[in-house]
């Protein structure tokens, strides 16, 4: 494990959880230290700031923002951090996730999301995205990102062949 933390993990709230778990479990495969908390840019404003303002002093590297329905959690924690921020919409019951998606994705100049996927599968993208940003200065961290890379591609050929 790295000695500090360098992920955070934030999402609107508990319901969040079972999706976001999905980018835990990466993270924890590949040794990275993280943080989870439950943020709301809606119900806990301040909070989120002052959390989004601190984050680099606080040792972290990047955030994964998760959130739903307006979806504005990834967009007000990019407002206050120069820290790569990545969205995580998530699905929701009334549009399937499209209105997180589009609340996630549409962000003005200069306050940049690297938007991923809607739910889980997101939720796991975002993880490996941030892992790679992070082997860009971590060897270790890339080293076993050419390995998943590898193993990807020799299953395509593997199913190619049968």
């Amino acid at each position: 494990m790295l000695k500090r933390a360098k992920v955070a993990i934030i999402m609107g709230s508990d319901s969040d959880l079972a999706t976001m778990t999905e980018a835990i479990k990466i993270l924890k495969d590949y040794g990275v230290k993280h943080e989870v908390k439950i943020l709301s840019a809606h119900r806990s404003p301040d909070d989120t700031a002052k959390f989004s303002k601190n984050a680099r002093k606080n040792g972290f590297s990047l955030i994964i923002a998760g959130a739903g329905g307006a979806a504005h959690l990834a967009g007000i924690v990019a407002s206050h951090t120069t820290l790569p921020v990545i969205g995580v919409p998530m699905e929701t019951k009334e549009l399937k996730g499209i209105d997180s998606l589009l609340s996630t994705l549409q962000m003005p100049s200069g306050v940049p999301v690297a938007t991923v996927a809607i739910g889980k599968t997101g939720a796991k993208n975002a993880a490996i995205l941030a892992l790679e940003i992070l082997g860009i200065t971590d060897k270790a961290i890339e080293k076993k990102l050419d390995i998943l890379k590898k193993s990807l591609v020799e299953s395509v050929r593997s199913k190619n062949r049968s």
